[in-house]
């Protein structure tokens, strides 16, 4: 029978076996683990976009697609990815949400951008959207549940001669504790570090970065559907990303009055 400390060596030893693609985020410096060659997401981004263009292909134009390409134009210039093939995309629907896929793709949901009221108010959710991308949290995510799955193989490898009952307890325990300790956590990890670097990209792009905690705090009340509590969501609660973005203002504000090209709110969204 393999003891306890034989079979902790060899979850550690995977979770090592996984450190070697260690990465760091931008602005934030954060450390990433990164399994996923970048080629990949840039790959199934590209793929995504075409299904999402075949889908929308018979839609009329909508009247946000100019104000959206404008923005878009903005946060691209100095997102510092000059080899993305950067494109705006607006869906007719109701649905409030937007993101970007890697490679630049940046798709907006006509139901988001009333929310937003003015051409920064869209800043602040295109360029979290893009903040998702230039940090890589995709790629991060699909690693880590390839280190996730890495883990539960050795935990039943090790727990081969264990009763079933008791191997099922563990790999039971263990499945709630990736659940709420790590998955879940680490998501709203990337949505808050989405916002931190989404607020500079906005303030360098020329965007008055204290539009942000305004539009959480707007979002926050225009939502129809019941939230789940915070610790059981993907992410951080609106109120709190107000709060946490109300914190990095003073640095954010720095970058803006150091933009080439600044126009504070920009055009209001009729």
């Amino acid at each position: 029978m393999m003891r306890r400390r034989d079979w902790m060596r060899n979850v550690s030893l995977t979770i090592g076996a996984c450190c070697c693609g260690c990465k760091s985020a931008p602005v934030t410096g954060r450390k990433q683990l990164m399994l996923i060659p970048e080629s990949q997401e840039l790959e199934m981004g590209k793929q995504a976009f075409a299904d999402v263009a075949a889908d929308n292909e018979s839609q009329v134009v909508s009247q946000y697609q100019g104000i959206v390409e404008r923005v878009g134009r903005r946060i691209a210039e100095i997102a510092g990815r000059t080899d993305y093939d950067w494109e705006t995309r607006v869906v007719a629907s109701e649905e409030q949400n937007a993101y970007c896929l890697p490679g630049g793709k940046i798709v907006v949901y006509e139901g988001i951008i009333p929310v937003c009221e003015n051409e920064a108010g869209l800043a602040v959710v295109m360029s979290h959207e893009v903040a998702h991308v230039l940090a890589r949290h995709g790629g991060e995510r699909m690693s880590q549940q390839t280190a996730v799955n890495g883990v539960q193989s050795a935990i039943s490898y090790a727990m081969r001669n264990h009763e079933q009952v008791q191997k099922d307890m563990w790999m039971k325990a263990y499945g709630m504790a990736t659940t709420y300790g790590v998955i879940l956590p680490y998501s709203r990890k990337h949505e808050s570090e989405a916002d931190h670097i989404g607020l500079m990209l906005m303030s360098k792009a020329g965007f008055d970065p204290s539009e942000a905690p305004k539009f959480w705090t707007r979002f926050a009340s225009a939502g129809t559907s019941e939230k789940p509590p915070e610790f059981l969501s993907t992410h951080p609660a609106d109120g709190r990303r107000a709060s946490d973005l109300e914190k990095l203002l003073p640095d954010a504000l720095d970058a803006y009055r150091q933009a080439a090209n600044p126009i504070g709110k920009g055009e209001v969204i009729i």
